[in-house]
């Protein structure tokens, strides 16, 4: 299987398994420039040199290397699943996508006719009732994670403990993993382990959040989306996200972490 979702830099400096809606266009780009001096001119995800990406045919013999030998200094990040969950549903079924179509094409009119979504018209910019949607969106999500119906899981609101496990499971070891919630200082130990061409100064690495303006903006807070039956069909589908990665189930408006992460446990629970 390999080590899907992972980037490298050129240099081998470090190693960073890509969780999606985890601050990954931002980590990616720090990553560019710590080699480069510069950023990559456009969406981190469509570089297709300047950093190796698993995704490179031509990256996977070095990446493989690396990662079984723990050359580099190996990290992740993740977010509260009450965020990230609200983020792709406004970004990825909302929003119409930087190529100025809908997500997955067929994606959005199967939400509407089988789920009964709202997206806010064709441009996602009309009102509409986003909690209901939102909600229905949950539902939809389940099914896909529960049931593989009536699609696979989308690597967007996937459990962030699938995607952190499958490098794990493949011999790779993790030294460091941040909460998006505390970014710099999170990102900071990581810098902090590596030598860099470059250095990077994180308070003045502006903030590259390629989802923002795709979809309508979120009219109310988070907690205002998860009623009792929606907090229940999160914890079902992300129990583990929680435990280890030390978010409140308890508390949707409590978007901070409530401790620090185990390394450890990470690597014995999700190393099965």
């Amino acid at each position: 299987m390999g080590f899907p979702g992972t980037w490298m830099t050129e240099s081998e400096s470090m190693v960073y398994r890509v969780v999606p809606k985890c601050a990954c266009s931002t980590i990616g780009q720090i990553m560019y420039f710590s080699d480069h001096g510069r950023f990559f001119d456009g969406d981190i995800h469509d570089a297709t040199g300047g950093l190796h990406k698993w995704a490179i045919d031509k990256s996977q013999a070095k990446i493989t290397s690396n990662v079984q030998k723990h050359k580099s200094y190996a990290f992740t990040c993740v977010r509260n699943p009450y965020t990230r969950i609200l983020s792709s549903f406004f970004d990825k079924i909302c929003g119409i996508q930087r190529n100025g179509k809908r997500y997955r094409g067929s994606l959005v009119p199967l939400l509407v006719q089988k789920y009964g979504i709202e997206v806010g018209g064709e441009d996602g910019k009309e009102e509409f009732d986003q909690i209901k949607s939102f909600r229905r969106f949950l539902l939809f999500a389940r099914d896909t994670i529960r049931w593989r119906r009536p699609m696979d899981p989308d690597i967007h609101w996937s459990a962030m403990s699938g995607h952190v496990s499958t490098f794990i499971v493949n011999g790779g070891r993790y030294d460091h993993i941040l909460h998006t919630e505390a970014f710099n200082e999170g990102m900071q130990v990581v810098l902090d382990h590596v030598e860099m061409k470059h250095p990077v100064v994180l308070q003045d690495i502006p903030r590259f959040n390629e989802s923002e303006g795709h979809g309508p903006r979120r009219a109310h807070p988070v907690e205002d989306y998860f009623d009792d039956l929606s907090m229940h069909l999160v914890y079902e589908i992300y129990k583990r996200d929680f435990q280890v990665f030390r978010y409140d189930f308890e508390n949707p408006a409590n978007k901070m972490p409530t401790g620090e992460i185990d390394l450890d446990e990470v690597h014995a629970k999700l190393g099965d």
